[in-house]
């Protein structure tokens, strides 16, 4: 799916620059060597940003399953 239709970057490239590290749509564009121009894609951005850091969160957070030894 196109998210930033000025530059033509589709989710997957968006993806892409997040995997590399990019944490903001400046460094997003940045990492895809264009820059903004319209700013519609932003929220679109911003969007897969959230989602990235909340799958990073799970992954590295303990499994809700594991039980917990206390000593007495």
């Amino acid at each position: 799916m196109i998210v930033c239709s000025c530059n033509a970057l589709s989710h997957t490239d968006i993806e892409a620059a997040i995997s590399a590290g990019a944490s903001r749509p400046a460094e997003i564009h940045a990492a895809r060597k264009c820059r903004a121009q319209c700013g519609n894609c932003v929220p679109g951005m911003l969007c897969l940003l959230r989602n990235a850091l909340k799958a990073a969160a799970m992954e590295s957070a303990p499994a809700s399953g594991a039980q917990r030894h206390h000593l007495a």
